[in-house]
């Protein structure tokens, strides 16, 4: 065998070994800050990764970005098997609407603007989008930023994050209206949503821009209604106007009427908020959560107070 041949299969034998290695479009490579490298990659200033950053032209109308409305999509036939990254084994989960976890948020932008998510969207950073290491992709999930109670609703498309104890990676975008882009991370709850066929979920917060002339009018809501104090409840959605808030709580009503508890609408950190309860506890509360979920075609979470 002369040595040309000898290169030619050995080149051969490389590049089978390499097409069995999962890509970061797929699990760990190019769309996320996560990027697995022999080191940690730097954190500039504790807020983001180094290189990466808030674009040059952000848009001015990020408040009034829509969430991402829940639909049944087929999942991923790659980017849901068991992968690898800086060394720790991912099973991604198969079933949506099964998961809910507290813990630490970051985000990614400008880095990784424009290049190719694990399931070959092509990121944007100003979309309604996140990275988690093992939801199932494409899935909707619902996160909440525990010091101020904003949540948006966001479609994970990609893999990500793999370092520092992170839960998940939302876009840009989901992190501005989270209020958390100039932290650099929040802590937060993120609840996978379940979607029954190909009915649509309501997304939990509507993000119209608050007209000028209805913020007097909403200062004046008590923040929070004194019986609801030290209670548990089922928060159904959430709406920065008050108008959308009370539509949405005359459906419930009729939705929901026989349930036997109490729809109300309380103003809580800056949105309209439509809550079913009270509960005993947080276990009953659960529990009933999962029940109205085949009704809603959404599972409310629970809101303790």
């Amino acid at each position: 065998m002369n040595r040309n041949l000898i290169i030619i299969l050995a080149s051969l034998a490389l590049l089978s070994a390499c097409s069995n290695i999962p890509r970061r479009s797929t699990t760990d490579q190019a769309a996320t800050p996560d990027k697995p490298t022999a080191a940690a990659p730097a954190v500039t200033g504790g807020k983001y990764l180094a290189g990466d950053g808030p674009g040059a032209d952000v848009p001015s109308n990020l408040d009034s970005l829509p969430d991402a409305v829940p639909k049944a999509e087929p999942l991923h036939r790659y980017a849901n098997r068991p992968y690898s990254a800086l060394g720790k084994t991912y099973t991604p989960l198969q079933d949506v609407g099964s998961y809910k976890e507290r813990g630490t948020a970051s985000w990614y932008g400008k880095k990784f603007h424009g290049q190719r998510t694990s399931i070959g969207d092509t990121y944007d950073m100003y979309g309604m989008t996140a990275a988690h290491p093992t939801l199932p992709v494409p899935s909707y999930a619902r996160v909440t930023n525990l010091a101020n109670g904003k949540t948006v609703v966001v479609r994970v498309n990609d893999r990500g994050p793999f370092l520092h104890d992170r839960i998940i990676d939302l876009s840009y975008a989901a992190a501005y209206k989270l209020g958390y882009v100039n932290n650099g991370s929040a802590e937060v709850e993120v609840e996978s949503i379940a979607v029954n066929g190909n009915t649509p979920v309501v997304a939990a917060v509507t993000t119209p821009v608050v007209k000028a002339e209805s913020v007097a009018a909403e200062t004046v809501m008590p923040v929070m209604p004194p019986d609801v104090a030290g209670r548990v409840y089922l928060q159904l959605g959430a709406f920065k106007e008050k108008q959308g808030a009370e539509s949405f709580l005359s459906k419930m009503r009729s939705e929901l009427g026989d349930t036997g508890k109490d729809i109300i609408l309380l103003r809580k950190n800056g949105l309209n908020r439509i809550q079913l309860g009270p509960y005993a506890n947080s276990e009953e509360a659960r529990r009933a959560a999962n029940t109205l979920a085949g009704r809603l075609g959404f599972k409310p979470f629970v809101s303790q107070h």
